[in-house]
């Protein structure tokens, strides 16, 4: 398999990340990246064909680091993934729920599976990621501790699972975005679309609100809007914002079109298919 066939993502081999990449492109390698720079570097240098990063959590909510990346990464959003989080109590061959006394995991993934470490009376101890803590409770060998994460990370370092489904939400689910060095547009009218974009807003009054009403009166449905502050100002921020539509159908042409008049450095970062898994939650909430 050639080097530019790859899908990288961030973290140690067995995350969540390489659960997804390997969901989305089985018969893809994955490539391990030590931060969600390195990812969009592997990309941008041909390391890697396409790169897959979590934007948000349902539970813990969105990954701010990425929101800041992805409109200066030089990179185009192809797709999304969403992933079902499926937390595993993972240790040591000869470990039982009664020998471990110790739990390692990243932050988030301790606080998702309180229910469970509590009613264990399990000393918790933060890892920079859940893979690496399993990685690192193998290399250690002791069945007093244990580690939060995902089976593909039990079946990587040869770890036993002493209980799974342990989160304490069962809608926990992280939202992937797919990246490439160019954009891989659907053609119009050819289904269910998602246009993600960001954008700076004029220091004028009402200017978001007058930005944003042109998506009303075209009937357009935005289904994320999110501020973050750039250039350390507090006086400055940048919104990221996900759509359904097309941007060569009428209704989200127009919107765009109207925009423009309020905002500035507007600047399209995907237009990619809807994941079925955005209907399924719409019909299970009675939004149809």
């Amino acid at each position: 398999m050639s080097r530019s066939s790859l899908i990288a993502f961030q973290g140690s081999p067995g995350a969540y990340s390489d659960l997804s990449c390997r969901n989305v492109f089985p018969d893809r390698k994955t490539l391990p990246c030590a931060t969600f720079e390195d990812v969009f570097a592997a990309v941008h240098g041909g390391e890697a064909e396409l790169g897959m990063i979590p934007v948000e959590n349902s539970v813990a909510g969105r990954v701010a680091d990425n929101h800041h990346l992805l409109p200066q990464g030089g990179l185009h959003i192809i797709g999304e993934h969403y992933q079902r989080v499926n937390h595993h109590l993972l240790a040591p061959p000869g470990a039982t729920l009664d020998t471990i006394k110790v739990v390692r995991s990243h932050i988030q993934a301790l606080s998702q599976c309180r229910k469970v470490t509590r009613a264990l009376g399990l000393r918790e101890i933060t890892h920079a990621d859940t893979a690496g803590a399993a990685a690192e409770i193998a290399q250690r060998g002791d069945v007093t501790e244990a580690a939060i994460a995902s089976e593909l990370a039990g079946e990587i370092y040869g770890l036993k699972s002493l209980k799974q489904g342990i989160e304490d939400a069962e809608h926990n689910t992280t939202r992937f975005l797919i990246m490439a060095r160019e954009p891989i547009h659907p053609a119009p009218h050819s289904g269910p679309v998602v246009t993600t974009f960001v954008f700076r807003v004029r220091s004028v009054p009402a200017s978001l609100y007058k930005a944003m009403g042109g998506f009303a009166t075209n009937g357009v449905n935005m289904t994320k809007l999110e501020s973050y502050m750039v250039d350390g100002r507090f006086t400055a921020a940048q919104f990221y914002v996900d759509v359904e539509g097309h941007p060569e159908e009428r209704p989200l042409r127009l919107a765009l079109e109207e925009l423009e008049f309020f905002a500035r450095e507007v600047k399209i970062l995907g237009v990619y298919p809807a994941h079925p898994f955005r209907r399924e939650q719409s019909q299970a909430h009675g939004d149809d």
